[in-house]
């Protein structure tokens, strides 16, 4: 559902651009306002969410899917931990639905999807590799990389219950906002993909906006 926010940018209490192919890696306080802003259009900002205090609670596409019915997210969406725990809500969004079914680009996944030759291309799970290992103190590691949201994302699933990998449907200028209902670490690869549609073989920056 399309619902946009009464929270201006001025307001914010942190802002942070993130270019195609890096990663923001921070906590986000309970009661705490994030927004990630689509600076050009069409951009993939492949998320993952985990407890602050246990990040082997972590965001679960079952566990959120079941409980809203719906394999898109969108304004009013809860998100709920592998423990059943509420963890954000979708407060804003002004592209209108979100992935979590396509998963996150890989150096297998080039390989399976494109061509051998793609294998050696920078992909979002390099990204959340290179961040637990700069980010230490958040004593992650590889076992913790799960299933993400992939915001901004157009992955519908055909009648026969598959998946394809559609042009955009985000533009410009568009956000998704989400409120915290819990101390969170919110793990981002601005996604450096140039083979996927999904933001038209460009990938471009997207802006991390935090209201108190």
């Amino acid at each position: 559902m399309i619902k946009e926010s009464q929270r201006q940018a001025n307001d914010a209490v942190y802002r942070e651009v993130v270019g195609a192919g890096d990663y923001y890696m921070k906590i986000l306080k309970a009661g705490q306002t994030i927004r990630i802003l689509d600076l050009e259009g069409n951009q993939a900002a492949d998320t993952l969410f985990y407890s602050a205090s246990d990040p082997t609670e972590r965001y679960s596409a079952i566990d959120t899917i079941r409980e809203q019915g719906n394999v898109y997210l969108t304004t009013g969406t809860m998100l709920v931990s592998n423990e059943g725990n509420d963890m954000l809500e979708i407060v804003a969004d002004t592209c209108g639905r979100h992935d979590t079914l396509g998963g996150a680009c890989a150096t297998e996944s080039n390989t399976v999807r494109y061509s051998l030759d793609k294998k050696c291309m920078h992909a979002c799970r390099d990204s959340w590799l290179l961040a637990v290992a700069e980010n230490e103190e958040f004593g992650m590691s590889k076992r913790d990389i799960t299933h993400n949201i992939n915001f901004f994302m157009n992955v519908p699933v055909t009648p026969e219950g598959g998946l394809s990998f559609e042009d955009g449907i985000s533009g410009a200028g568009k956000y998704v906002e989400l409120q915290a209902r819990m101390d969170v670490i919110v793990l981002i690869s601005n996604c450096p993909q140039l083979n996927n549609p999904c933001n038209a073989y460009n990938p471009t920056p997207i802006e991390i906006l935090i209201w108190n």
